[in-house]
């Protein structure tokens, strides 16, 4: 449609510009002592039209020019940002496969992009989100090889940002029920008890954080908490 628009008011323009040509005899005489010259009316618009498209040009070359250097730092960052989410997902995937070694590296390589990014004034929207994801995977990863202190110090270091302002309430719940099951599977009952008591009151009757303090409840042998606890299934 905008074409259409384009092409009806460029043959629009051409008609006008015709019908002015062809009926005006009129002149325009320039004097540069001792010259003189006659040029006629249609010229003179010709010559302002050609000129003010010259300008056009030249301002907006001008301008792409000066802008080259931002474009380039844009151009930059985006290749950062595309290469710390393929880490990202490469880290993810190496986790589902069961690859835990390699999906650490790969999580602490996107965490490595996103501090660098930070420190290059190159901070993204989502950046704090995007890291803690990374500690999780991290922390996961170890959890899988039963590193519990690098666990604890990437979750603590994912628990922190989940905090920030710039994240959703929904990033530190998960991180609260996947430390809750962690916890468990080392028979850390009061442990996953204790990390679902953080959780605020809607997340907690949620099914997967009731489920999850039903196993821990009988597992503490805690028998009235776990029917309690049954019931609200």
């Amino acid at each position: 449609m905008r074409t259409t628009l384009w092409l009806a008011g460029l043959f629009a323009a051409a008609v006008a510009l015709a019908l002015f040509a062809g009926e005006n005899q009129g002149t325009v005489t320039l004097f540069w002592p001792p010259h003189r010259i006659d040029m006629s009316v249609n010229l003179v618009v010709l010559l302002l039209l050609g000129a003010f498209a010259l300008l056009y040009l030249a301002l907006r070359t001008w301008a792409v020019l000066l802008d080259l250097p931002r474009q380039a730092r844009r151009w930059r960052a985006q290749q950062r940002e595309r290469a710390a989410h393929e880490e990202l997902l490469d880290a993810l995937v190496q986790l589902l496969a069961g690859r835990y070694v390699r999906a650490r590296k790969a999580a602490e390589g996107a965490q490595a992009r996103q501090v660098a990014m930070d420190a290059a004034g190159e901070a993204l929207p989502h950046g704090a989100t995007l890291r803690a994801v990374a500690h999780l995977i991290a922390a996961e990863s170890a959890q899988a090889l039963q590193q519990r202190d690098l666990r604890d110090a990437q979750f603590n270091q994912a628990l922190a940002l989940a905090g920030g302002s710039d994240t959703t309430p929904e990033l530190r719940e998960g991180l609260l029920l996947r430390s809750a099951r962690w916890a468990l599977e080392d028979r850390d009952a009061a442990g996953a008890l204790a990390r679902l008591d953080e959780l605020p009151q809607g997340a907690a009757r949620r099914t997967l954080a009731l489920r999850t303090k039903l196993k821990a409840a009988r597992q503490a042998g805690r028998g009235a908490q776990a029917l309690d606890t049954a019931r609200l299934l």
